[in-house]
């Protein structure tokens, strides 16, 4: 089915970026990682109390989002098990409006900056160049004028977590939320 191709080449890609180290396995500490760089691209000092709390954001993903898919005296999910447990996501709306719609919560908090409860181009910019360091700005300015809905230069919570909710669950390549990561290599209308 091709919807469901696409949907396994976003979560492909998604999966290559959260593996910060590369290794295959997503970890603990790769997401120790991706709170480091978050926190580092949104502009917060090594060590201050604001990059505590995303790296303990980020951990605490790990713990709720991840860890209970890990095989028993396994270190981590492989791509494989992370892509099939993800694309379970699509066939239950439900499941994936509860479960991507905490993830969301959590990375709104974290990307709002300056806590006006609502996504600016240049928070969404250091928001996903953190998870995707090859984000280029024009990348994310295309990115988010897709994802700005409403076209009022602002992402409303609801345009993020739906955007967040549609990337990791959508099948059709027309879905808003396939711009999450920027321009996706397969078609997106």
């Amino acid at each position: 089915m091709p919807g469901q191709d696409f949907l396994t080449a976003k979560i492909e890609q998604g999966f290559d970026h959260l593996d910060a180290n590369g290794s295959g396995i997503l970890t603990k500490d790769d997401h120790v990682e991706m709170g480091r760089r978050v926190a580092t691209s949104l502009g917060h000092a090594e060590g201050s109390p604001q990059e505590t709390q995303i790296i303990d954001a980020y951990t605490a993903i790990w713990r709720d989002v991840h860890a209970p898919f890990v095989p028993a005296g396994a270190q981590g999910i492989s791509k494989s098990q992370f892509i099939a447990s993800t694309r379970t996501l699509a066939d239950d709306f439900e499941a994936a409006g509860a479960a991507l719609g905490t993830l969301a919560e959590t990375y709104l908090a974290i990307a709002d900056i300056d806590q006006d409860g609502q996504i600016s181009p240049d928070e969404f910019l250091a928001f996903q160049r953190g998870h995707f360091p090859q984000l280029t700005e024009a990348m994310a300015a295309e990115a988010f004028s897709h994802l700005d809905i409403d076209g009022d230069g602002m992402l409303s919570p609801a345009e993020f977590t739906n955007a967040v909710i549609e990337f990791w669950s959508s099948t059709d390549p027309h879905a808003t939320g396939n711009w999450w990561m920027g321009r996706h290599p397969s078609p997106q209308g």
